[in-house]
């Protein structure tokens, strides 16, 4: 089994010197960033879908083995919160065909809003190919249920774990892979502050756990504020080695 640990994102300007040399162009971020990690996660396509030709050039431009996750569009989870989603699913297919063999997983994240809806969530599962590795990162504490994480299980779809202020923690592994997005350790503000050394090394026990249970792990960290998300994703990947 493989561990991929990276952050949400690699383009941000307060990352110089930590990821990037200071004074290098936002063109050249990508090229500096699959130096250090093997994976990232993609946030801009939440606001915007790129184009499928986009996908073709990233799988031209990273390297073998490299993996990219996907973060889904608003239009489909926030706008239309997974109702009728037809023709964004046709639309991520392509897309997800043009990637190739560097696509890791497409990250369907639900509104804090949205309360439970079993069948909605099953009916849009249903409509994604198998050979699309989905996580779902679910907000709204009514989806904590048995049933819920069995219908994941049913499709194949992981269970966002989630570390962040106000969101609930629940390492239940419902897919062959484990999918965790790390927010900030600070208990107030989303996407503050940094893993402390004895955090990271609670967390380097967990993917130790599901890597040991024969499952892929990928681990983003998207508190990006002082560039502690590219210090803390060195950090765990010194201590659970890929």
């Amino acid at each position: 089994m493989a561990v991929h640990v990276g952050t949400s994102g690699w383009s941000y300007g307060h990352w110089h010197d930590a990821l990037y040399p200071h004074g290098s162009p936002p063109v050249d971020r990508l090229g500096h960033y699959v130096q250090q990690f093997g994976t990232v996660e993609l946030n801009a396509s939440f606001y915007r879908w790129p184009r499928a030709a986009t996908f073709a050039r990233w799988r031209e431009r990273l390297p073998p083995g490299f993996q990219l996750s996907v973060k889904a569009p608003r239009g489909l989870t926030h706008a239309k919160r997974l109702y009728a989603p037809e023709a964004w699913v046709d639309r991520i297919t392509a897309s997800w065909h043009e990637l190739g063999d560097r696509r890791a997983v497409l990250l369907v994240q639900l509104p804090p809003g949205m309360a439970r809806d079993d069948a909605r969530l099953d009916f849009f599962l249903g409509r994604v190919p198998r050979w699309v590795r989905v996580a779902v990162e679910l907000r709204h504490p009514s989806w904590l249920h048995d049933d819920v994480f069995a219908l994941l299980e049913h499709h194949g779809a992981a269970s966002c774990v989630m570390s962040g202020a106000h969101l609930p923690c629940v390492l239940r592994a419902t897919a062959p892979f484990v999918y965790v997005r790390l927010h900030g350790p600070d208990h107030q503000h989303l996407y503050g502050g940094s893993y402390s050394d004895a955090d990271l090394g609670w967390w380097a026990d967990r993917v130790r756990e599901w890597d040991g249970a024969g499952q892929d792990v990928y681990a983003y960290f998207n508190n990006d504020g002082d560039a502690n998300a590219v210090r803390n994703a060195l950090t765990l990947r010194r201590l659970v080695p890929a």
